[in-house]
Formats: structure tokens, sequence, C-alpha cells
């Protein structure tokens, strides 16, 4: 049987917090373990993270703890914008696999490589990551996963809490300011993604007919600027508004389905516009034969996504990793995501952070997002 349990403290005294945040995961799991911790901190606790690591590890005894510093943190109903918090995530689940993961980047003879693959985890089907966006090749690694382990799914995000050499991550009782950490999860913990990237498709899809590298130049044989002018025009008011200021670009990921929905496309932004040729620059590989649609995101368009996207879902725990892009500025008030998912799944326990990046799949490939929220279902 698996139990969940979170905590937030916004005490801004780190031993303060992490007692308060003790206790409450203790009295929560009612004597059982907590074997998987995750564990989030705003940039205020950055510099005590590893003293708050220690902490939890003599208090909570996991087998397996992650986590790091982010600009705002997730805990409950709430999001922590700009003030200290501190938040934490137990699950207790004493026939689970898990296994820490450190990776780390290399230099090798052919390049850049990733390091930190174990062998011992040929039954993982979820690997949650939390990576510095400054020294970790996040896409490259997410891809080469999917090429290669494609049962394993990653959940997680980009570290945000500082620029370069700044961020802390956290995997066991070691803390590091490069690469990634992680848990491996293998049998008797199931893990489920949800990935609401915040945009919704209008006008009709097309196909790209000459491209080259990430430059998209035509399509349905006509130059992608003027297939772009035909939209705007077609569509109302306030969807030409969006398209000026959240214009973006959604891949097809299952090119054998028939007709196309939200959450067929993997979503992409439009980077800018070559107005001699018509092409546009999108942030992504532009493959000739493939089926694109273009996407606008605004707050409505992220709100009716995330609630989209939740209908039938189920969890008795909740990681969340949402973009730094969200919030209280995008949105207009607090607690956007953490409420929605409560809405909808809740009263659940539920941790996590604002990321430079967040990280889940879409159809059956990994991938690194912006402005999305990436949420690991636990049950």
């Amino acid at each position: 049987m698996n139990s969940f349990a979170a905590a937030l403290s916004q005490h801004p005294l780190a031993t303060q917090a992490v007692g308060e945040i003790a206790g409450d995961i203790l009295e929560q799991l009612a004597g059982e373990p907590a074997d998987l911790v995750a564990v989030f901190v705003s940039t205020h606790h950055l510099g005590a993270l590893e003293d708050i690591a220690t902490a939890l590890d003599r208090l909570l005894e996991p087998r397996v703890m992650f986590g790091g510093g982010a600009v705002a943190i997730a805990g409950g109903e709430h999001e922590v914008e700009e003030l200290p918090a501190i938040s934490v995530f137990a699950a207790s689940s004493p026939g689970a696999q898990l296994s820490p993961a450190r990776f780390v980047a290399v230099s090798t003879p052919d390049g850049a490589a990733v390091v930190g693959w174990p062998d011992d985890v040929d039954l993982a089907h979820t690997l949650l990551l939390f990576a510095d966006p400054y020294s970790f090749a996040a896409d490259a690694f997410a891809a080469s996963v999917s090429d290669d382990e494609p049962r394993v799914q990653i959940i997680g995000g980009m570290a945000s809490a500082a620029g370069r050499g700044g961020n802390r991550l956290l995997v066991g009782t070691e803390v590091v300011n490069d690469g990634a950490v992680g848990v491996f999860v293998g049998s008797g913990l199931s893990v489920t993604a949800v990935v609401s990237q915040g945009c919704r498709p209008i006008g009709q899809p097309f196909t790209i007919t000459k491209a080259a590298e990430n430059v998209i130049e035509e399509l349905a044989g006509a130059p992608a600027m003027e297939r772009l002018a035909e939209l705007a025009v077609a569509v109302d008011g306030s969807d030409r508004e969006r398209i000026k200021h959240g214009l973006h670009v959604g891949l097809v990921i299952d090119e054998h389905k028939a007709d196309f929905v939200r959450g067929d496309f993997l979503v992409r932004n439009v980077l800018g516009v070559y107005r001699d040729s018509g092409a546009l620059a999108i942030g992504d590989v532009a493959t000739v034969g493939r089926t694109v649609q273009f996407h606008v995101r605004d707050a409505d368009a992220a709100d009716e996504d995330l609630r989209e996207m939740l209908v039938g879902a189920e969890a008795g725990g909740i990681l969340l990793f949402t973009c730094n892009g969200r919030g209280r500025s995008f949105f207009g008030g607090p607690d956007h995501d953490t409420g929605t998912i409560q809405e909808f799944l809740g009263p659940v326990p539920l941790a996590g952070a604002f990321c430079a990046g967040e990280l889940g799949p879409v159809g059956d490939r990994n991938s690194v997002h912006g402005f999305t929220a990436s949420l690991a279902l636990f049950s």
C-alpha cells in the first residue's frame, strides 16, 4: 500500500521550516517510512541546502532524496513567489524499486557526453529529474533516452534559482551545482505524466513541403508567412492579437491519426521570420512531410489546456514542475496551477517548483518544454 504526504513552510529560518515540515510529513504518513523524498527550496534557503538535506535525512530517513533550488515554490494549494519557502513531498512505498540518479556532462573525443546512467535500473519506468540548465543539455539527453530507453518517461524541470554556476541540486545529502539529479522509479510505484503545454491550436493543419534545419520555408506549397497571413485574416480579433503576442507552432506527434486535437502536438516557439522569403524559424527541426498547426498561448489558453489535461486524471500524490513564466504575472492572480490541480484532483499532497524549462513526455518522446506545467501523478 502506497501513501503520500507533502508539506510547505514559509518560515524564514530554515531550521524552523524543516522542523515544521518533518513533523507534518511524519504525522501524515502515520508511522510509514518516507521511501522517496523530493525537496524544493526558494533562493532564500539556497545557502542552507546542505543543512536542510542533512536534517530531513535524519528525521525522515528516506531511501532516496532529490531536489534543489527554484525561483518560486509550490506546495498544496499554494504557489509562493518572491518569499522564503521550502516544499517537501514524500512517498511511502516499501515495495517500490527506487534508485538515485546523478548525471554529469563530460568531454570526449566525439564531443560532449552525459555519464551516469546506471546498470541496475532495467525495470525503471520513470526518471524524475531536476537539472541545471547551464551545464546539462536536457534536450539532447531527453532525445537520447527516448531512442535508447523508450520505456522510460522523464518528468521534471530545470533549476531556476540562480544564473550560471549558482544553482544547487540535491541527491541524497549531497549538494552539487552542475549536471542533473533525480530518482529512477520502477515496479511498486505507479507514476503517470500529465503535460499541459498551455497552448490552443488555431486554423487548420498544414504539411511542411519545404524546409531546412529549423526553418519552415513552405506549408502546403506556399510560403509559411503566406499561410500565417491567411490565418490572421480568418480568425477573430482576439485570436489575431494572440498571434501577434503568443504565436507557436505544433508539430504533430502521430501522423497516422485522421484528425488532430489538443495534446496531439509538440508545441515549439516561433523564433523569427524571414520576410524576404516568407519562411519561419522554429525551436525544433523542421522536417519535410511533417504536419504542423499554428498555436496561440495566453492565460486563457493555458488555463483551458490544464483543465482539459486533468479531466479523468487521478492521483494520491503529485510533483509539479511549472514554468517560471507562469504564476501570478501570467495568470493575473496567485495559485493558478496548484489551485486548478487541487480543484480537479484534490485534496492531494503536492510539492513542486517553478522551473527554467520543464521535462515531460508528449506521445512516446521525452521533451523539454517552455511555459508548461509538467506533473508526476503517483498512485
